[in-house]
């Protein structure tokens, strides 16, 4: 897999962490070796420039996600196919305020929010109710497993 990791944002990340999480989701869900992901991190107000002009929506998100070649999660008695994910763009001072409200750091934020991210470009949404339940469920299980793992790397 080809992650990249650009910090746009002039706050600290773990950018290690965040290409072993994108590499361990991609891996669970079957995504070809030779997939490529870009992950950058921007400010606030480099956020809210790409949330007017992609959502027409005001005001810094926590995530956007630009898929290219629309992959989608292997499937058995399918060989994956190569190509390009996208890109997940994060916004760690918004992810900071998250995290304070949800009680954990903003490292798990950004955690959460890559592992967000790579599920809208590979076709997953919440639009809907039972698509919500299903994509919340599978980020939840990647997330807890990741996490749960992570320690005996």
């Amino acid at each position: 897999m080809s992650i990249e990791v650009n910090n746009e944002s002039g706050q600290a990340a773990d950018e290690g962490g965040i290409v072993a999480l994108a590499r361990f989701v991609l891996g669970e869900l079957r995504i070809h070796p030779q997939a490529e992901l870009s992950v950058i991190l921007v400010d606030e107000d480099a956020m809210s420039v790409l949330h007017q002009q992609w959502m027409d929506e005001s005001g810094p998100t926590d995530v956007l996600s630009f898929p290219m070649d629309e992959l989608r999660p292997g499937r058995d008695g399918e060989d994956p196919v190569p190509g390009l994910l996208g890109d997940v763009v994060l916004c760690p001072q918004v992810a900071a305020r998250q995290a304070a409200t949800a009680g954990h750091s903003t490292s798990e934020e950004l955690l959460l929010l890559t592992t967000h991210g790579i599920l809208h470009l590979l076709g997953y949404d919440h639009a809907e109710p039972e698509e919500e339940a299903e994509m919340f469920a599978l980020q939840r299980r990647l997330l807890l497993t990741y996490l749960s793992t992570r320690g005996r790397r």
